[in-house]
């Protein structure tokens, strides 16, 4: 396998942060990045779908980028997560601006060390957990770390960002 150092793994290691970062082998045939990682790591690590978190970059009327981090199994809902930022609405960001801005390729991109620091906002389901899981910055990549941390560094705000089930 290759390298597991990502500059969101470099951020946490300076930041002196304990984390534990996962690795799997991704398959480039996956219909889902976050399934994927779901399917790949649930088990092994004894962790609900509901903590491991994937990175939607959405787009504001403005056209400002910002991310919401949401439990893989979730929907997120484009108006709560524009409200939480103090926007009016959002869309889901352009597959080429969300890379650009986060120096991040689809299914890698992490809320953590981003190229250019943009505006977040957690789904509040993240703080009843101890441990949660997103993506380290590369597909096949995943750290663990404590939800607080997650929120502390990427200076998010926490707020139900997802649809009802």
């Amino acid at each position: 396998m290759a390298s597991t150092s990502t500059p969101a793994t470099v951020l946490l290691n300076r930041e002196k942060v304990a984390h534990r970062v996962h690795e799997y082998a991704h398959d480039p045939r996956a219909a889902s990045f976050g399934a994927e990682a779901v399917e790949e790591l649930g088990a092994r690590l004894g962790v609900s779908p509901e903590q491991i978190f994937k990175t939607l970059v959405i787009s504001s009327s403005e056209g400002s980028l910002a991310v919401a981090v949401i439990p893989v199994p979730a929907t997120l809902s484009l108006k709560a997560a524009a409200g939480a930022l103090g926007g009016g609405k959002a869309t889901m960001a352009e597959r080429t601006a969300a890379e650009r801005a986060t120096g991040y390729v689809l299914g890698g991109i992490s809320p953590l060390g981003q190229r250019k620091r943009l505006r977040t906002v957690v789904d509040a389901s993240a703080e009843q957990w101890d441990r949660v899981l997103c993506s380290a910055g590369r597909r096949g990549l995943e750290i663990e770390l404590d939800p607080r941390e997650l929120i502390r560094l990427t200076g998010a705000v926490v707020a139900p960002i997802t649809t009802g089930r």
